[in-house]
């Protein structure tokens, strides 16, 4: 709290006209949140294998800290997915560059945007598109994001309040359709909203086990293409209600823990999102076949995967966890909690972060041995994500067969 009440009281000393400048010093503002974003495009987005250059200029331009709360624009430049209210997030800066250069969007493209949020994801585009349509189905958010955006001059963002897996039947057809919010399977009046030859992005499967799909149009029909597994939160209640599949928030547990799963063959673990300097080992030896493997030399870089799940604290007291674990020289990175371990985070009913559990620090050099832990699990808790890696630390670390098992 400190450090946040500090960042706000620097942005009011900083846009107060300085007597004997010619200049105001909120231009000083400018230029901070500039160098943020340029800091932020650098090491979270090229750093992490964007290379379209057009993605990466619009990513330098839009004022990420414009669509957030005044509270958060600290952590605004941060790879962090941030709470925008009615229990929606604004997605990481990462997770909106690789959308949008997996569209490969062009200038004369007229794009469909499924589920504004806060705007941020139609602002990137609009750089880069000739068009862009968003819809919204919380009405609060998505008037927000249509003032937002008006006040910002993003002119050929044109927004509307509705249910986004109808799509915009008078617009069509779209070049492009990005969806930001997880169905089950792709909505029937998207495939026919999407023009012959274009491209549909959307995260598809259950609740906590999306994965990003690339669909182009071809003779009336979807050719698929499965990427990289990601995690969205549903787009409404209806919409989770309707799920084929629900998660059992009284039976938690790690999917593909043993790492031994790479259905589509991109040498990337399956099941397990938002994977940084990782890589999926597969020896072939029977006693140990697969594994994951983390590095990092630069202090504070990410060096992580996540897995999130439904979790009921109100009757799941305690979790036990167990993994194998190996590490080489590992250090903890610039900050005192940026080291190698495994990480809970618990979530309440509106998505708010109310804790965390550790196991570690992994400092040191060690061979193969197993750590265990039992955690308390919050009563509050409605759902959880796991953190495993070096989590900004340095060296080399190496886990196996990660399991959750429900304990009193």
């Amino acid at each position: 709290m400190k450090r946040i009440m500090n960042f706000l009281l620097l942005n009011i000393v900083l846009c107060v006209p300085v007597m004997y400048s010619l200049k105001p010093a909120c231009s000083q503002s400018r230029s901070y949140f500039r160098n943020q974003r340029n800091e932020m495009v650098s090491r979270y987005i090229e750093g992490e294998g964007i290379k379209n250059q057009r993605v990466l200029s619009s990513m330098k331009q839009v004022p990420r800290h414009e669509f957030v709360s005044s509270n958060m624009k600290n952590l605004a430049y941060q790879d962090l997915a941030l709470p925008i209210g009615y229990k929606q997030t604004i997605s990481p800066p990462f997770v909106v560059a690789y959308m949008t250069e997996t569209i490969n969007p062009q200038p004369e493209d007229k794009v469909l945007e499924i589920g504004t949020g806060s705007g941020y994801q139609a602002a990137v585009l609009s750089a880069l598109v000739k068009d862009v349509y968003t819809i919204e189905i919380v009405e609060g958010l998505g008037k927000q994001a249509a003032t937002r955006l008006k006040r910002l001059k993003y002119k050929n963002v044109h927004t509307r309040i509705g249910d986004g897996y109808l799509g915009w039947p008078e617009e069509a057809p779209f070049d492009k359709i990005i969806v930001t919010c997880s169905p089950e399977k792709v909505p029937q009046p998207l495939i026919d909203q999407l023009k012959e030859g274009g491209m549909l992005l959307i995260p598809l499967g259950e609740r906590y086990q999306q994965v990003f799909h690339l669909f182009q149009k071809e003779n009336g029909k979807l050719k698929q293409k499965r990427l990289i597994p990601t995690l969205f939160v549903p787009m409404t209640g209806r919409s989770e209600e309707k799920r084929e599949i629900k998660p059992d928030p009284l039976n938690p547990q790690i999917i593909n823990g043993d790492f031994e799963v790479d259905a589509n063959g991109d040498k990337k673990v399956d099941n397990w999102h938002y994977q940084r300097r990782v890589t999926w080992v597969n020896t072939g030896d029977r006693a140990r076949s697969a594994f994951l493997q983390f590095e990092n030399d630069s202090p504070g870089g990410l060096s992580q995967v996540l897995q999130g799940m439904a979790l009921d604290g109100s009757k799941v007291n305690a979790l036990e966890i167990s993994l194998q674990v190996s590490y080489l020289n590992t250090n903890q990175g610039v900050k005192r909690i940026q080291k190698p371990g495994f990480i809970i985070h618990f979530y309440d009913k509106i998505r708010r972060n109310i804790g965390q559990a550790y196991i570690g620090p992994w400092v040191g050099s060690r061979d193969w041995h197993l750590e265990t832990k039992k955690i308390s699990v919050p009563p509050q808790t409605r759902e959880a994500i796991i953190q495993v890696g070096l989590n900004g630390g340095t060296g080399v670390l190496k886990v196996d067969n990660l399991k959750i098992e429900q304990t009193n």
